[in-house]
């Protein structure tokens, strides 16, 4: 069983995400951490806190990041998860406690518990991982792999068309806090990035026959699954908006899902047309080699990928 740490920020694809990870018996989640993103910290760890009652989960340690970015500065969310975070599910409020240690202390307690064996799914921004690598500079060589969700990297079509932080080339997630993104890719993890041009393939829209699935099921993360469908398609928005960071998690289980590449790549971090974009390298000559170099998602087993997500959340 492969250890896990999970950085989020529920968020409804988040909310899967954490149903998936804890129905996976190949994954044991050690921790969640609340970072800002969908949502401020505050609520993004309420709301996570919120997914562990619905799961029944065991008592998983969550704690809490910065309510801000590196920068100072939270920008407006162009995509909206719904009033509560959760696409209007409004859950009751959990009697479980935060975690007292900081976000970033609670990921590099974890780490060293488990080093050389922790797997960590960053879903959100990655505030609260460059807080704990500036806590503690080893972390690289502690976490076994660093899976996070974020860019977009010119490996489809959709890594352009479907981008969702509030610039033309930007992903939601690196656009946040592109500083901290910065860092942590600079930093020599084993890093495997799932962005927009995988984690937005209209491919990973639930098929009818999942749909039919979750329909059919009694478990509350597939009434949870529904209701997500149900909100972006209302807001005229596909399924897989309600999938992306399951993909994460779903590497995190069989990293046979995906087709990678390494690329040398690095993030912007000023221009208003441009903060937040990753930017690669593809170049045959003159390439600039000093550019911190990435594994890349450019390809998912999508119907490996749905039948999966789909049978762990109707289990």
């Amino acid at each position: 069983m492969k250890n896990l740490l999970i950085d989020t920020d529920p968020g409804m694809d988040d909310a899967l995400a954490i149903a998936l990870a804890h129905k996976a018996g190949a994954l044991d989640v050690k921790a969640i951490t609340a970072v800002t993103g969908n949502l401020p910290s505050d609520r993004t760890a309420s709301n996570a806190l919120k997914i562990l009652d619905l799961l029944g989960a065991p008592d998983i340690p969550v704690a809490q990041g910065p309510l801000q970015p590196v920068s100072g500065n939270y920008p407006s969310d162009p995509f909206s998860h719904g009033s509560d975070g959760l696409a209007e599910s409004h859950f009751a409020e959990s009697g479980r406690r935060l975690d007292e240690r900081t976000a970033a202390e609670l990921i590099v307690d974890v780490v060293n518990q488990h080093a050389g064996d922790i797997t960590v799914c960053a879903l959100g921004p990655l505030t609260n991982i460059a807080g704990a690598l500036e806590l503690d500079p080893g972390l690289p060589e502690k976490i076994s792999e660093l899976i996070i969700i974020g860019g977009s990297f010119g490996e489809t079509p959709y890594a352009w068309s479907q981008a969702t932080g509030d610039n033309p080339v930007s992903e939601w997630n690196i656009f946040v806090d592109p500083e901290a993104a910065r860092s942590v890719f600079r930093a020599d993890f084993d890093l495997v990035a799932v962005g927009l041009d995988v984690a937005t393939h209209p491919s990973i829209n639930f098929r009818e026959h999942d749909l039919d699935a979750l329909r059919a099921s009694t478990t509350p993360e597939a009434a949870l699954a529904l209701r997500v469908v149900e909100f972006v398609n209302g807001r005229g928005y596909q399924s897989y908006c309600s999938l992306i960071d399951s993909v994460a998690v779903a590497v995190a289980i069989d990293r046979t899902l995906i087709k990678t590449t390494d690329l040398r790549c690095d993030v912007a971090t000023a221009d208003r047309l441009t903060r937040g974009m990753t930017v690669v390298d593809r170049r045959a000559h003159h390439q600039w080699t000093d550019l911190p170099l990435i594994t890349v998602a450019r390809d998912l087993d999508f119907d490996r990928f749905l039948t999966l997500v789909t049978m762990q959340l109707t289990k």
